[in-house]
């Protein structure tokens, strides 16, 4: 098995100093990676990351993912290949197809059939490739629910993102997966890899420790009420209990799943860390 790697996707604007010391603090919580997303009205991944590694010693640096769909190829790779250079090959790119409508008509982008975005994608993801032919290029991780998605990453990607989202996610909406449809998608990364081996990463989308479980469910139901207490208690999604027991969770998750790289949002930057501390 591969061993666990943690990573937080940051977001929220701040000034310089804000910033600083949320990377920091990733670092010093023993974090292995720290994200930026690439969301309208949130931070620039590229200028975000520059930052967090003249901030930071070891903690990796990736983009969590770009929309390929809001980028020239040619021009991102120009900039992702300066960003490794400038950070000591400490950057992991991570591309999406974009799944917010209402961004892509904000930017002006076209919409599009998914095919079209996916196509889009496939651009980037070839024009990465094709310039770092003659250098070591930085590890590639691709995301995505779809069966289209996921057998690209399959056969381009060191890391392999599922997104832990049910359909309705597309709408803005938490839809989290139920865990038979999360393992499903899990099995079918494993048939579509083959003989090829690729780290599989799991977006965590809600993280308490608490000894009052039921309570803390409770409060994960209101965001997430397409699924009954039971079913969200289940999740590897969701993070809910004593260190210890969510340490525990995250053993099994690595076993029944083959994810060992986990990911958690802004808000549980801290959450996390005991969990984190006993897992080293």
């Amino acid at each position: 098995m591969r061993p666990f790697r943690f990573g937080v996707a940051l977001y929220v604007p701040g000034s310089r100093a804000e910033w600083v010391a949320k990377c920091r603090k990733a670092e010093d919580l023993g974090y292995d990676v720290v994200g930026v997303v690439d969301h309208l009205g949130r931070v620039a991944p590229v200028p975000a990351l520059l930052l967090a590694a003249e901030a930071t010693e070891r903690i990796r640096l990736n983009t969590y993912v770009l929309n390929a769909s809001f980028h020239n190829p040619v021009v991102l790779t120009r900039d992702l290949a300066a960003l490794d250079e400038f950070t000591g090959g400490r950057v992991e790119i991570g591309i999406g197809a974009g799944y917010v409508r209402a961004e892509f008509e904000a930017a002006g982008v076209d919409w599009g059939t998914p095919g079209h975005r996916f196509s889009r994608l496939v651009d980037v993801v070839t024009e990465v490739e094709r310039a770092f032919t003659d250098r070591p290029r930085p590890p590639l991780l691709l995301g995505g629910r779809g069966d289209r998605m996921l057998t690209f990453a399959a056969a381009h990607a060191d890391t392999i993102a599922l997104t832990g989202t049910a359909p309705g996610a597309a709408e803005g909406r938490l839809a989290l997966a139920g865990s038979a449809a999360l393992a499903e998608r899990a099995g079918f990364v494993k048939r579509v890899l083959g003989s090829r081996d690729a780290e599989l990463n799991l977006m965590v989308h809600f993280v308490r420790i608490t000894d009052d479980r039921r309570a803390a469910l409770g409060t994960a139901h209101q965001l997430v009420p397409h699924l009954d207490l039971e079913e969200l208690g289940a999740l590897a999604t969701v993070l809910v209990g004593s260190a210890e027991a969510v340490a525990a969770q995250l053993l099994r998750t690595r076993e029944t799943l083959g994810a060992s790289y986990f990911t958690v949002l802004e808000d549980d930057l801290e959450r996390l860390a005991p969990v984190i501390a006993r897992l080293r």
